[in-house]
């Protein structure tokens, strides 16, 4: 499959006929290909299920060797993604790979949904629970899921 391209000969930020996950959609906001919104839904059987989250993808111009930025829109309670949408994610950071795609992506970021990291947070507060008191946790959780993404 070959890179998209524009005039200036820079791959644009997807694969031409790329798919985002079957948990969510992407695409461009309007015309600039570098801003992006997603929709991701809570996967089934999480605290999250039944949610809609909404998320921004900013790429910058050294993409795809440099990460994109991601953060979330729709308030969630989750220890590793902060008040401001931060996710805390080392596909993100650190373990990027130029491979990667932003199908791949939002599938970890679906998987980070799933299965928080406790020992890496974001949000200490929310880790401890998540560690001493799963079942208020859980709560919690699902209360935000209900209020701030349905």
């Amino acid at each position: 499959m070959e890179a998209c391209t524009r005039g200036s000969g820079r791959r644009a930020p997807v694969l031409c006929g790329e798919r985002p996950a079957l948990t969510g959609s992407a695409g461009p906001k309007g015309d600039n290909i570098y801003e992006w919104r997603s929709t991701i839904l809570g996967p089934p059987g999480s605290v999250y299920e039944g949610g809609v989250f909404f998320l921004d993808i900013t790429f910058t111009p050294e993409y795809p060797f440099k990460p994109p930025k991601v953060t979330f829109r729709t308030r969630i309670y989750h220890c590793n993604i902060n008040s401001q949408g931060v996710i805390c994610l080392d596909i993100l950071k650190d373990n990027w790979s130029p491979a990667l795609t932003i199908s791949k992506v939002l599938l970890s970021i679906c998987s980070l949904l799933t299965d928080c990291n406790p020992a890496d947070p974001l949000v200490g507060s929310i880790a401890t629970q998540y560690m001493t008191n799963r079942a208020e946790h859980d709560r919690m959780a699902r209360q935000w899921t209900k209020r701030y993404a349905t």
